[in-house]
């Protein structure tokens, strides 16, 4: 069987409604687009049409109010925008207000955030919240704190968080600078894992009790410093790591059975990674 060559076709770019755009979401009809901007402190609604085109915003709103820590947190900073499990209500992480805001999502109206539902998880003072993930089976959510350095965890139930845990994801005795990043769990729900950049430049690995709880694994070197993001395949087999600041994307193997990290395969060099993702091909 011959492979067919494929190309990307540019079809449209709208306005990102906000200044600094840095994390996109579709909903799971395939309908809607979301964007969180982060220097513009607001989260953007897309129509996605037929053609695969995004339409003009449907909702833009815009979050002023900051926190306590000067230069981070002067105002709201969007950093991710997630989908409950089911889809019907909409999770954004707000770094410089140190909220977790809550809004049902409605996707059969024209404007399907629902702002006179939305709600407000209060995160630590300083702590600011980034990047934010559910377990497979939905009974869990897990928060990354960029400026504190720190994991919150929650049980989920029907739109509803509840904090049950809250652990450090750095590994040495530091005070400040811990740039913690991203945070992703295993397709099994066993383990998951969270980067450090700043002075670390590693991977944080724990164990997902069965109460939600997290243990700590260990620590894996990045092999580069700055890792924003990075990726676990659909297999779960391996996790693809981008280093921004020494420009490389390093593959580590993962054990399924103990969720620790080797690493396979060489090191690719690309400037000014900013997000990775992976996709099983069939022929």
């Amino acid at each position: 069987m011959t492979q067919k060559k494929k190309a990307l076709t540019f079809i449209n770019s709208p306005n990102s409604g906000g200044e600094n755009p840095v994390y996109l979401n579709v909903h799971k009809n395939g309908k809607w687009l979301v964007n969180g901007n982060y220097t513009g402190g607001s989260v953007s609604v897309y129509p996605i049409l037929e053609n695969g085109a995004i339409d003009s915003i449907a909702q833009n709103i815009e979050f002023t109010e900051g926190s306590i820590v000067p230069k981070r947190q002067e105002k709201s900073h969007i950093h991710s925008a997630v989908f409950s499990p089911e889809f019907d209500c909409l999770f954004l992480t707000d770094l410089g207000a140190d909220k977790i805001r809550v809004y049902p999502f409605d996707n059969s109206q024209k404007e399907p955030l629902k702002t006179e539902k939305s709600s407000v998880i209060n995160t630590e003072l300083g702590s600011g919240p980034r990047h934010f993930t559910f377990s497979p089976n939905g009974n869990f959510a897990y928060c990354i704190e960029e400026i504190s350095g720190m994991i919150c965890a929650f049980s989920y139930e029907k739109t509803e968080l509840k904090r049950i845990q809250r652990i450090e994801t750095h590994s040495q005795n530091l005070k400040d600078g811990f740039e913690s990043a991203d945070i992703h769990i295993s397709p099994d729900g066993k383990f998951l894992y969270a980067t450090n950049r700043g002075n670390e430049n590693n991977i944080a690995i724990y164990a997902i009790l069965k109460n939600g709880f997290l243990k700590l694994i260990g620590y894996q070197s990045s092999l580069g410093r700055h890792p924003r993001t990075f990726a676990i395949n659909e297999t779960g087999n391996f996790i693809i790591v981008t280093n921004v600041i020494t420009q490389n994307v390093v593959v580590f193997k993962r054990n399924l059975e103990t969720g620790l990290l080797k690493k396979v395969g060489k090191t690719i060099k690309i400037k000014n990674i900013s997000c990775v993702k992976t996709r099983i091909y069939y022929n």
